[in-house]
């Protein structure tokens, strides 16, 4: 399967969303900044030290769902909160009402500032579902059905597993490998059968656990040797690149 880059084996394809399909990771990056920055300036008062977008981001808090983003960022803080519940004000101070400030946040930030997708995926999901390949949305977002819809991209996935799918499932998030390997159950692939499409470290992790037969690490940002280390196969700037007749290119 030359012309799409992947193992002749490679049925199916797994797909994350912000970062790989849409243009939203900085989004979310700015409103978790926003978000722990404000907590923080509370708390340490003198001794406030930012959280840094792009190293804390991909290193605590990207590819994972908000409850573990929240927890795994403070712990490296030495801070542990109470848990709290779901439907925690946003102003709380609980993983669950950070959780839910940072996705008051991002919401309003997506309505205003609106989705944009990565142009070069689009082609590739088209020219992957023209082969006769399956594919599936992988994500931790609760409201990834709501920004496929925005860039009428929904009917391009066969399954969609996302945040409120693997809380109705009790699947742990990235980087467990349990929503991948759910949506390749779903699509009827084995785990070695199936590609997983990844911007973050902890999605890196999810492809190298769950037994994959390609991973392939999606570069953004300038972290193409951290892609690898955490299990890439592969690492491209854009999914066009893996096209033929586009090789070497970016979108």
């Amino acid at each position: 399967m030359t012309e799409l880059g992947l193992p002749e084996e490679i049925l199916a394809c797994l797909f994350d969303l912000d970062g790989v399909v849409t243009r939203t990771a900085v989004v979310h990056a700015a409103a978790w900044k926003e978000t722990f920055d404000a907590f923080l300036r509370e708390r340490e008062g003198e001794n406030f030290r930012p959280f840094d977008a792009v190293a804390d981001y991909d290193e605590y808090v990207d590819g994972r769902p908000r409850a573990d983003g929240v927890r795994t960022f403070l712990a490296s803080r030495g801070i542990e909160l109470p848990e709290g519940d779901p439907g925690d004000p946003p102003d709380a101070p609980t993983v669950q009402g950070i959780g839910n400030r940072k996705n008051e946040l991002v919401l309003r930030k997506i309505r205003t500032e609106g989705v944009e997708a990565y142009e070069g995926t689009l082609r590739y999901i088209e020219a992957v579902r023209a082969r006769g390949l399956r594919t599936a949305i992988v994500s931790s977002s609760a409201n990834t059905r709501d920004v496929l819809r925005s860039i009428h991209a929904e009917d391009r996935f066969d399954v969609r597993v996302d945040g409120v799918v693997a809380a109705e499932r009790r699947l742990p998030g990235k980087p467990h490998p349990d929503t991948f390997l759910a949506a390749a159950h779903d699509l009827g692939v084995d785990a070695e059968q199936a590609a997983v499409f990844e911007d973050a470290l902890a999605g890196m992790d999810a492809g190298r656990s769950g037994g994959f037969g390609y991973v392939v690490g999606v570069d953004r940002v300038g972290q193409t040797e951290a892609l690898y280390a955490h299990g890439a196969d592969v690492v491209v700037k854009d999914l066009a690149e893996l096209l033929e007749g586009e090789r070497g290119g970016t979108e």
